[in-house]
């Protein structure tokens, strides 16, 4: 086929629910459940579809069936914006979370300044290999469960969507669902949008998904929630109509505050799955009151999460009604009484506007934070510098009041970061430890930054060739602080008889021993003896400020392990060994094997024109009171693992108990808890070594191959002809059935 003449689109449409499937069956909001999303356009998309983020595969284990992809650049969808939205349509459930993650995706990178680039595979435990190689495309399984459930994989790198059938709802209580009906998760743009941030989350911070605190994995949950909430706003028709509705005032019960309705009516909810402002309880909505005790008082990883996306979700509100206080004493003659009836269409507008504008920064916002976060061990306290840092390098001045807003919103719910004076904006920033950088020669790290500036990714658009030219920039980086500044630190050792205790210095500053004083417990590197690190990432933002130029940062991040003992004086009697002997041997004492594993490092930040760095956010691997803080976290969840996880088959665990424990009952949650904590450690041993990595990427390869690419060739092909087994679709939607094993 000839090339076009014509110019590329700047983008495809492709119509998909608002919300899901549930809200067709209002007569008020049926109207509003179908928008056309503007997604990057890709001229190689391939059936499937299968793009250069995406590749989704639609096979149902539990059918054994495939079906037929969907064609978006076949001349008939492309006329219509896609196919029309469908709950019986395989086709349309893969344009459906094509369209959103793909949606999902530009917001981050929009936010970010750079391309997004998935996680790799990390640690095998049983091939007992560590891949560095990058996955190009995160995979999407439309129907990959028959359970109500659905979630980012990241062994996989894959979002596996779920389908079931709804429950049944109180006798007394309405249910837009049919009882006993297929719901699908992957037709919940909530759902949808919630699973693509985990693992865009995950290919940023890949140890955010370890359970190192309480609020680690509540906070994975937190971001995902609030990416999704906030996506709702960008929605015109759907937000307009939520508007009028509400006459303006937000606070009460609507969409706009709503995660995953059908799913949470599927499951016997009251409602939604999840409320930001407000919950049903005996058949009426009530609003939250925010509290102090809310934060330090809530438990499981939803719970807790719920907080934090309460959090931000006031600061929301109190911007966007600062910003329509004018619009409503302009409509109300400034009694700032809207009176009975419905509110004029021109007020409709231009309260939608503001809103979209408000939630709108709140989502860049949130994202934008993610590069000014530690790379281990976050807290939403961290989490609230980070907001408060990454909003003022771009708007030094902060007129519409965002950042008090969200400093606002964190403490009224208990939210308080550490080592901070007082809550007020400049006091909250990270701050540049340049006294202590000082003593050190950075010029050799700074001056391989400055000429990585004329690399191919600062100008590329190809995510393949920046996936690759970031794992030379990690070697490089991993080379400077291995070689370079260890070798400083050596020929400089303390005077302290321990060198690891020495006073503050750079390599403190930055959260790290490098110096063979350093206690035993930290990972050694098996060709030199001295402590190992990994250097996780090395990425590029160009981000435009609000006053005019631009901000080009490159963000480092560095980490190191430790092991970790529940005992103290085991911890000690460790961290003081003189002996050469690996502590991975077979010889090696076996109380001295690890109970848990210490990670400590720093992310860098630093001026991509200048190369000055800008800010240092570390995690001290040698800190006692981090030690010892994990340490009783980790007694804690033992305790919840004895008491909740493995109840006794006689007696249930009661709701106070499981409370006291910081884990609720339900089976769920426990088997959810139990996954967490059952997950390997992903960094295999020597992965500090990038040229023992590379070795063993060859026999990783050799050894391993994706599932659903062997079934789809070895089973698929094989059994196309035999006997069927009928999947949930009519037979005319099917492409391959295959019958069960």
């Amino acid at each position: 086929m000839a090339m076009s003449s014509y110019p590329l689109p700047p983008c495809r449409l492709m119509r998909v629910y608002t919300y899901d499937p549930s809200i067709n069956a209002r007569l008020d909001t049926a109207v509003i459940n179908e928008t056309t999303l503007q997604v990057p356009w890709e001229s190689n998309l391939e059936p499937g579809p299968v793009g250069e983020y995406l590749e989704v595969v639609d096979f149902d284990p539990a059918s054994q069936c495939f079906y037929e992809p969907v064609d978006l650049n076949d001349h008939h969808i492309l006329a219509q914006n896609g196919l029309s939205p469908s709950e019986s349509s395989p086709q349309f459930h893969q344009q459906m979370v094509y369209a959103v993650a793909m949606a999902t995706i530009w917001s981050f990178e929009q936010a970010l300044g750079r391309k997004a680039l998935w996680a790799h595979r990390g640690w095998d435990g049983k091939s007992r290999t560590y891949c560095r190689e990058p996955i190009v495309r995160l995979r999407i399984y439309p129907h990959a469960l028959r359970e109500p459930n659905a979630y980012y994989s990241p062994a996989k790198v894959a979002l596996l969507f779920g389908y079931f059938p709804a429950g049944l709802n109180a006798p007394d209580e309405p249910s837009e669902n049919l009882p006993g009906g297929l719901v699908f998760t992957c037709l919940s743009h909530d759902v949808v949008a919630h699973e693509t941030a985990h693992a865009l989350l995950h290919g940023l911070h890949r140890h955010y998904s370890e359970d190192t605190n309480a609020d680690a994995l509540a906070f994975h949950e937190a971001f995902a929630d609030i990416v999704a909430l906030f996506q709702h706003f960008s929605q015109p028709e759907a937000l307009r109509h939520q508007i009028a509705k509400t006459r303006g005032n937000l606070r009460g019960n609507h969409l706009l505050a709503e995660l995953a309705h059908q799913f949470g009516q599927a499951i016997g909810n009251h409602g939604a799955l999840r409320n930001a402002i407000g919950k049903v309880k005996d058949g009426a909505w009530l609003p939250h009151e925010p509290s102090p005790s809310d934060y330090p008082s809530a438990a499981e990883p939803h719970e807790r999460g719920s907080v934090l996306v309460a959090a931000l979700f006031d600061a929301f509100l109190a911007i966007y009604e600062s910003r329509t206080e004018d619009l409503i004493r302009i409509a109300t003659g400034g009694t700032g009484n809207l009176p009975d009836g419905r509110i004029p269409p021109d007020l409709v507008n231009r309260l939608a506007r503001e809103a979209s504008k408000a939630a709108s920064h709140l989502l860049w916002m949130a994202i934008r934070a993610l590069d000014y976060c530690p790379p281990v061990d976050l807290t939403f306290g961290d989490y609230l510098r980070a907001l408060i840092t990454g909003d003022a390098d771009l708007m030094p001045v902060d007129p519409m009041g965002y950042r008090i807003a969200v400093i606002e919103g964190f403490r009224r719910r208990g939210i308080y970061p550490t080592d901070v004076r007082t809550l007020a904006d400049d006091s909250l920033r990270w701050r540049n430890p340049l006294k202590e950088i000082e003593k050190h020669d950075f010029s050799g790290l700074l001056e391989a930054f400055a000429r990585l500036h004329d690399r191919p990714e600062r100008v590329t658009n190809d995510r393949s060739q920046i996936a690759s030219s970031s794992e030379e920039l990690r070697h490089a980086a991993w080379q400077w602080f291995k070689v370079s500044l260890g070798k400083e630190v050596r020929a400089n050792p303390s005077s302290s008889p321990i060198g690891w205790r020495s006073e503050r210095s750079a390599i403190s500053a930055l959260g790290l021993a490098l110096d063979e004083h350093a206690p035993r417990s930290i990972y050694r590197s098996e060709t030199d003896g001295l402590p190992s690190l990994q250097i996780h990432s090395v990425r590029y933002a160009l981000r435009p400020r609000k006053n005019g130029g631009t901000i080009r940062d490159v963000v480092v991040e560095v980490v190191q392990r430790r092991r970790g003992y529940l005992n103290p004086d085991i911890q000690r009697e460790v961290d003081s060994l003189t002996d050469d002997l690996p502590l991975d041997s077979e010889k090696v004492n076996p109380k001295y094997r690890p109970d848990f594993t210490f990670r400590g490092g720093c992310s860098l930040v630093i001026d991509g024109e200048s190369g000055f760095v800008r800010y240092v956010i570390a995690r001290d691997i040698l800190s006692d009171e981090r030690v010892s803080s994990r340490r009783t976290y980790e007694s804690r969840k033992a305790v919840i693992e004895a008491e909740v996880c493995h109840p006794t088959l006689t007696e249930a665990p009661s709701r106070e108990k499981v409370h006291d424990a910081y884990f609720k009952a339900d089976e769920v949650q426990s088997a959810c808890f139990a996954t967490h904590r059952a997950m390997p450690d992903e960094l295999g041993p020597d992965e500090e070594d990038p040229n023992a990595a590379l070795r063993r990427d060859e026999e990783y390869r050799q050894r391993s191959r994706p599932f659903d690419e062997s079934y789809r060739v070895e089973t698929a092909s094989a059994k196309l002809e035999r006997s069927y087994q009928l999947s949930y679709f009519d037979p005319q939607h099917d492409w391959r059935r295959i019958d069960g094993e």
